[in-house]
């Protein structure tokens, strides 16, 4: 019983640490990662006695509005999320909060080779500026490490604020190619999606009620920093953004047969 009341107290440690949000699985992840050889089933069974559990997602509802048809760029991704390195593809995407001061509204970036977050920004208006200072994020942020964001494919829904001309402008002047869903259902941005609905279980639902964007603003930063950094991440063996980019970094180059 010894073991367990200390084993319990590290699963506490964890599931606290990570903003409440790890079920059995991740909080499994994290002790073997830490050194922690334990079974799942054992994880589960001093949760459930504890009473910890993670959070539970749900859909969440569009927030662009769909631009007119003309001239709309293609699919080129065909929802098919995958690439092979960072800076292939990006998908963007906007959702949105209820505060006591009314809707605030969260754009975001994200590299879906490792699932970082490479551009946000929060506003109290759908104007094309909030998406396009999340794209201007994500923009200086790779080039600060000195990546060629040429070639780039940028996806995203048909919403206004994407089809903008100055939107368009600027992934032109980055050698970004615009690629926009063709069906006009959630399938169409699904990782973008499933980001946000991520963000509205772990965040906004898991630590609100919120006053206004001044916290929201705060508080965004400060999950970013997480996810990308620290969270476990299923899909990519269990290790955080920052550190899958850094192995994949790290990893000698394929050698090519002459």
């Amino acid at each position: 019983m010894t073991r367990d009341r200390e084993l319990t107290e590290e699963i506490r440690v964890i599931h606290r640490d990570n903003y409440g949000v790890y079920g059995a699985r991740k909080i499994h992840a994290a002790l073997r990662r830490e050194g922690r050889p334990v079974a799942r089933c054992t994880v589960e069974r001093l949760m459930r006695m504890a009473g910890l559990r993670g959070v539970v997602r749900d859909k969440s509802p569009r927030t662009t509005r769909p631009a007119p048809e003309t001239g709309r760029p293609r699919d080129l991704v065909e929802r098919q999320f995958t690439a092979g390195a960072p800076n292939r593809l990006w998908v963007a995407d906007i959702t949105y909060i209820k505060t006591h001061s009314g809707w605030v509204y969260a754009a975001f970036v994200i590299d879906v080779f490792s699932r970082m977050v490479v551009g946000w920004q929060v506003a109290t208006s759908l104007y094309t500026e909030l998406a396009l200072d999340a794209l201007e994020m994500g923009i200086w942020r790779r080039r600060h490490t000195g990546a060629d964001l040429s070639g780039l494919i940028h996806h995203s829904d048909r919403g206004v604020q994407y089809r903008a001309l100055r939107y368009t402008e600027r992934l032109d002047e980055a050698a970004a190619v615009a690629s926009v869903g063709s069906r006009g259902d959630s399938y169409d941005n699904a990782l973008a999606e499933a980001f946000n609905s991520l963000f509205k279980a772990e965040l906004i639902r898991n630590a609100g009620p919120w006053t206004g964007i001044n916290d929201v603003e705060i508080a965004v930063a400060e999950y970013v920093d997480w996810f990308n950094q620290r969270r476990l991440h299923g899909e990519l063996g269990h290790v955080p953004p920052a550190e899958f980019e850094a192995l994949h970094a790290a990893s000698p180059a394929p050698q090519t047969t002459p």
